[in-house]
């Protein structure tokens, strides 16, 4: 069973707090997201595997140690996970970017799949799989099987807040996957919302409501 990994550290905990905030303007909770992006971006690369190497310092040689060839891949969920990118690759620089574009169906709540680009590479990466909210599920799942349906086999989860409700969801359907969170919230409403959440995360990413 993949594990659910919480990044609580207290710089990634005050800026969610922020966040949250309904009073937080657009601008800043851009910027409040790209910031967290960035912190959860350590946790999610702990385990990349390390080689020793030797340089050659002003004063003598070091023995010292480089990232093992692991290539990276993001890939946002359009089109709140575009909010997340920008952080990640800050950190990651040569990492590739894909996009998988979903949408939610207002009335069954169900994901809806109208866009897939990805690296042509993008088997021999590790994924990371990004998206602000782990509401129902539904979305992270065809996301994920979008990918593995095209012969990608090393897939993170990477959400700002989750649901109880998402997090079961996801380990259900794909069992092999590690998600790693700021913050599991309390429950989902009727509206497929998490609560307490921080509202629709795309459309305060871009000002859209």
């Amino acid at each position: 069973m993949g594990k659910v990994y919480i990044t609580d550290h207290p710089l990634i905990q005050h800026k969610l707090t922020y966040i949250r905030d309904e009073a937080t303007k657009t601008k800043d909770f851009r910027d409040l997201v790209d910031e967290v992006a960035t912190l959860m971006a350590y946790e999610i690369t702990r385990d990349l595997p390390l080689e020793n190497i030797q340089v050659r310092t002003p004063v003598a040689t070091a023995d010292s140690r480089i990232i093992s060839g692991r290539m990276l891949g993001l890939i946002p969920i359009l089109r709140a996970g575009l909010g997340m990118v920008d952080g990640i690759l800050k950190l990651i620089p040569a990492a590739k970017v894909g996009h998988i574009g979903l949408y939610r169906d207002p009335n069954t709540l169900q994901p809806v799949e109208y866009y897939v680009k990805l690296p042509t590479d993008v088997q021999e990466r590790l994924l990371i799989v990004i998206d602000p909210m782990l509401a129902t599920g539904g979305s992270a799942n065809m996301a994920i099987e979008a990918l593995k349906k095209r012969g990608c086999t090393q897939i993170k989860l990477m959400c700002l807040i989750a649901a109880p409700e998402g997090i079961q969801a996801v380990q259900q359907e794909h069992p092999d996957i590690d998600i790693y969170v700021a913050a599991i919230d309390d429950y989902l409403n009727d509206h497929g919302y998490i609560v307490p959440g921080l509202g629709d995360a795309g459309d305060r990413l871009f000002g859209t409501k």
